[in-house]
């Protein structure tokens, strides 16, 4: 059974399992998923909670067998909890993981608690994984992505009687506030905290919102290719000074943009050569958001304006290996600047 983290309160609320596993690469979401879960089974009785962390190949699985079975004299009821950092419970783990699932069924003296990092499709269809979602609740945690944060931060705000101004000028605070925590979930909720420390509850004005949030912001190098293809040049700028703050490479930076120009100039030529845009992006291995961003440009790119976008792609190629080339910045970042911003230009139209 497939929980939402928003659904999760509701289904607390219904009546615990005696199994749950959580999921995802999102610290906050996950503390607070696990936390709920813990405070609804302390609530029925479980008072007696045990953990453990499966780390390297030779962990003892019979130590976690055996926890379900085992109480002290002085709980009626337990929470046994498994963490497994890097996703893989190895060759041993996999049957007691399937023999934990199995031993849940029914059994109203433990609640067994498992906590993952994300996981890939191969791994989500493995035999320890399934038989967890056969035999309980899983519950995976997204991130919340950039369109979405101002609505998230607007929400906590409320939940601790504070908002921001009505109207525009509320939803440019709320802009504000994301672009300052984009990529770090944990630090917003520690700044929207914050904002309940300093101000009393009640409206907020844009200058205590400015005057108070940090900016904590990290940001994803592939993120930055969704960012020049949708042609926002500001957040475009902001990106790249936070990823040359957090020490990204220049290579990789330099790689994205330059697969997502050889990207486009492939579809723009089977599509001249007569092939439907559709097919053309399936051949290209293009899906997901970056193949709405595809649709809208290749059909307004031209293909000159590809070809100069190559050149200066081979130019900052040079230039982040160590070469300088005539007429560009002998910086890496400025020259990577250059290149984003005349992808991003040829985007926004």
């Amino acid at each position: 059974m497939q929980v939402a983290f928003a659904q999760l309160a509701t289904h607390l609320a219904k009546g615990l399992r005696s199994l749950y596993t959580l999921h995802g690469d999102e610290p906050l979401q996950l503390q607070e998923a696990a936390d709920a879960i813990r405070a609804a089974a302390r609530a029925q009785g479980y008072t007696e909670r045990s953990s453990y962390t499966v780390a390297g190949a030779h962990f003892d699985w019979s130590e976690v067998l055996a926890a379900g079975g085992s109480l002290s004299l002085f709980a009626e009821r337990q929470i046994v909890e498994v963490r497994i950092p890097s996703g893989k419970p190895g060759k041993e783990g996999s049957p007691a993981i399937q023999q934990l699932a199995q031993a849940a069924q029914g059994n109203d003296s433990t609640l067994t608690l498992f906590i993952l990092p994300r996981l890939d499709k191969a791994t989500r269809t493995g035999a320890w994984f399934t038989a967890l979602e056969q035999n309980g609740v899983t519950l995976g945690v997204e991130p919340v992505e950039r369109q979405a944060l101002p609505a998230w931060i607007a929400q906590r705000l409320q939940q601790q009687g504070q908002r921001v101004v009505a109207g525009e000028e509320g939803a440019r605070t709320l802009q504000f506030f994301a672009d300052r925590v984009e990529g770090n979930l944990l630090a917003a909720h520690q700044e929207i905290q914050k904002l309940a420390l300093l101000f009393p509850a009640g409206e907020l004005t844009p200058e205590q919102v400015e005057s108070a949030v940090l900016n904590v912001a990290r940001y994803d190098v592939f993120k930055l290719s969704e960012s020049v293809l949708s042609g926002k040049v500001g957040r475009v700028q902001r990106m790249l000074d936070g990823l040359r703050a957090e020490g990204e490479a220049e290579v990789l930076v330099h790689y994205t943009l330059a697969e997502d120009i050889r990207a486009l100039k492939r579809v723009k030529d089977a599509v001249a050569d007569g092939r439907p845009l559709p097919m053309a992006l399936r051949e290209q291995r293009v899906w997901g958001p970056r193949e709405r961003l595809f649709e809208r440009v290749v059909p307004r790119i031209a293909q000159h304006e590809l070809a100069s976008l190559l050149q200066a792609a081979h130019a900052v190629d040079g230039i982040v290996k160590g070469l300088k080339r005539p007429d560009w910045p002998s910086d890496n970042w400025q020259a990577l600047q250059r290149l984003a911003l005349m992808l991003c230009t040829v985007c926004r139209r």
